[in-house]
């Protein structure tokens, strides 16, 4: 659990969530245990992502990934005990939260990693792989389930923690819907421009796994304009809020858009 959880990493995600409570009026200490979860569940779709069974891959940011170090069947389970101790932490770590909101955040998390989020997108992309049946509609479901909805629900998780309102909390699921599929399609732009050294995993992957992506449908220039009008629009859903306290989620998604690995 250790080696993959902090083998490094942009920790995008748990930044997302202190920056989402704190942009509502929370503190980040709020907020800390739910960052943390989100990062452990992040890292146990990783490691069971780089598994034989799934995507076959050896290298995970610039190291052997879980199962070449430790055996595949200690792999699944450590993929497994992150997943069970982030709503621990969540469930016993979170303070100065009524429990109200606490069990809310629980209920959004489970759903965005469920068969209704990142399971849903990882079963689509598995079954599209090799496929020409694949259009913009499906790559869009693909990631906005498989990547999108654990980034929204980072989001979304801070903001109510904080104590967002109904309508605060929608703005910014909106918001970490947009930057949630910008951060694939950079993703797709990236395995196909970079080398594995540059990227820290292997490049050109989606090529060899015959994986449909946004460059592959669209063309590499057309798939960067893509990239920026997402940015654009999740950050007009910032455009109410206190702009020194957006600052840190307008800086993110600036981040996620023109990153280089």
């Amino acid at each position: 659990m250790r080696y993959s959880l902090l083998a490094g990493g942009k920790r995008v995600r748990p930044a997302l969530c202190l920056a989402a409570c704190e942009l509502v009026g929370g503190n980040d200490s709020m907020a800390m245990p739910a960052a943390c979860a989100v990062e452990m569940i992040h890292t146990m779709s990783l490691i069971h992502d780089d598994l034989p069974c799934m995507d076959n891959d050896d290298l995970r940011r610039g190291k052997p990934t879980n199962h070449i170090v430790f055996g595949e069947d200690v792999a699944v389970l450590a993929g497994d005990a992150l997943l069970a101790f982030a709503f621990e932490h969540i469930a016993v770590s979170t303070l100065n939260v009524s429990s109200a909101r606490i069990v809310r955040a629980v209920g959004e998390l489970a759903k965005a990693i469920g068969a209704e989020g990142l399971v849903a997108g990882q079963v689509v992309d598995i079954n599209s792989e090799g496929s020409s049946e694949v259009d913009l509609e499906k790559l869009e479901f693909i990631h906005i389930h498989k990547t999108a909805k654990l980034l929204e629900g980072a989001v979304v998780l801070g903001a109510i923690l904080g104590g967002g309102t109904d309508e605060e909390v929608e703005k910014l699921r909106k918001y970490a819907r947009g930057i949630g599929l910008l951060f694939q399609v950079v993703d797709d732009i990236l395995d196909v421009t970079k080398s594995s050294q540059e990227l820290g995993k292997t490049a050109g992957k989606d090529l060899v796994a015959d994986k449909v992506t946004y460059p592959k449908l669209l063309g590499i220039e057309k798939s960067r304009e893509f990239a920026e009008q997402l940015n654009k629009e999740a950050q007009e859903q910032l455009a109410g809020f206190d702009p020194e306290k957006a600052a840190p989620l307008i800086a993110l998604a600036n981040y996620i858009a023109y990153r280089q690995n």
